[in-house]
């Protein structure tokens, strides 16, 4: 049972003149942190075959403090130079399990102007924000919405977008709204003419074919996040092919598996991704037979080995779903082999 989810609450603030300059201050320095850990940890390992973990950047980061030409890093609160590295290092983790590029080094025309501060760092009583460095005032936040009874914040994060505008993001744990329990779940494919087809034959349609997007993907979210789910994260292969981007960004793929994942947490479901590699379109999902390579004009097929006719979306949500079961009963690799038949294939 989830006892509480984390989310973020975002709001609009004034700084004063004095704010203003110690905050943009604050994010140079942010920057200049996580590019000399960066370099750190390029050079050790080219030079020394090295790894370089955060605590060997935060050490760094005491002798960067100390040298002359760094002097102004101790102007500064030292929390976000510190979170800097943390996300330095979770930018590796995230390469090293193939889910982002390589880490690259922070433009100051073009990277995100923010930085984030742990509790260490700020104080949050009676409606008043106040950062470290910063304490003689508080922010002038404009309270939009209110926080959940009793949250205390985690972690704050200052921002400023490319207008100008400045932002405070909020870290919150809250109370999960637990749907009730239940045995049941589908599998997702993700397409072009449906948004999503599911393994129970029901289709959702694209929302660029209605006037509200956003309430369509709502809708969706809703209804499965009450199941458990198998899923596939596949668009940003098809992105590749430029005569698909348009047509993949007009489904919002991007943004339903951000907000399915989102509500799924909050309902206490769980969202299994399938690899992105695995060939849930061409596996029949009666006997397994892998089909040859097939053409997205093609909607509808037979397979060789039992004879079985397949809507092709219909069909990869049913063998998404087994998969989705096979990693949650043992851990299963789900990729089969050429030319044999697949465990994946559901037995419904």
């Amino acid at each position: 049972m989830v006892e509480g989810v984390e989310r973020g609450y975002r709001y609009r603030f004034y700084p004063t003149p004095a704010q203003t300059d110690l905050l943009v201050r604050t994010f140079g320095c942010v920057r200049l942190v996580y590019n000399l850990g960066l370099q750190a940890r390029r050079d050790a390992w080219q030079q020394r075959q090295e790894t370089l973990g955060y605590g060997a950047t935060s050490s760094l980061l005491t002798g960067w403090k100390q040298a002359a030409e760094f002097a102004f890093l101790n102007e500064v609160s030292c929390v976000p130079l510190q979170q800097a590295l943390r996300h330095l290092d979770t930018a590796y983790t995230r390469f090293f399990t193939g889910e982002a590029r390589y880490p690259r080094f922070k433009s100051k025309k073009k990277s995100r102007r923010s930085a984030e501060f742990t509790g260490s760092a700020f104080t949050y009583r009676d409606g008043e924000l106040r950062l470290a460095k910063l304490m003689d005032a508080p922010l002038d936040v404009v309270w939009s919405r209110p926080l959940p009874d009793g949250a205390v914040p985690k972690t704050v994060t200052v921002s400023q977008d490319p207008a100008g505008r400045w932002f405070v993001s909020l870290k919150v744990t809250r109370p999960a709204a637990t749907a009730p329990a239940t045995a049941k779940m589908v599998g997702i494919d993700a397409g072009l003419n449906r948004l999503l087809t599911l393994s129970d034959g029901e289709p959702v349609g694209n929302p660029r074919q209605e006037r509200r997007e956003r309430a369509a993907l709502a809708r969706a979210q809703r209804e499965l996040a009450r199941k458990e789910k198998g899923s596939r994260n596949r668009e940003k292969a098809r992105v590749r092919n430029h005569r698909l981007a348009r047509a993949i960004s007009d489904a919002s793929w991007r943004m339903f598996r951000t907000l399915l994942e989102y509500k799924a947490e909050e309902a206490g479901r769980t969202l299994i991704p399938v690899p992105r590699w695995y060939p849930s379109t061409r596996l029949c999902s009666v006997c397994g037979i892998r089909a040859e390579k097939m053409s997205l004009s093609v909607r509808e097929w037979t397979c060789t080995g039992c004879g079985t006719r397949h809507d092709r979306d219909v069909n990869a949500a049913r063998n998404i779903l087994a998969a989705g079961l096979a990693v949650t009963a043992c851990g299963a690799d789900v990729r089969p082999q050429r030319g044999t038949s697949s465990r994946a294939g559901s037995r419904r």
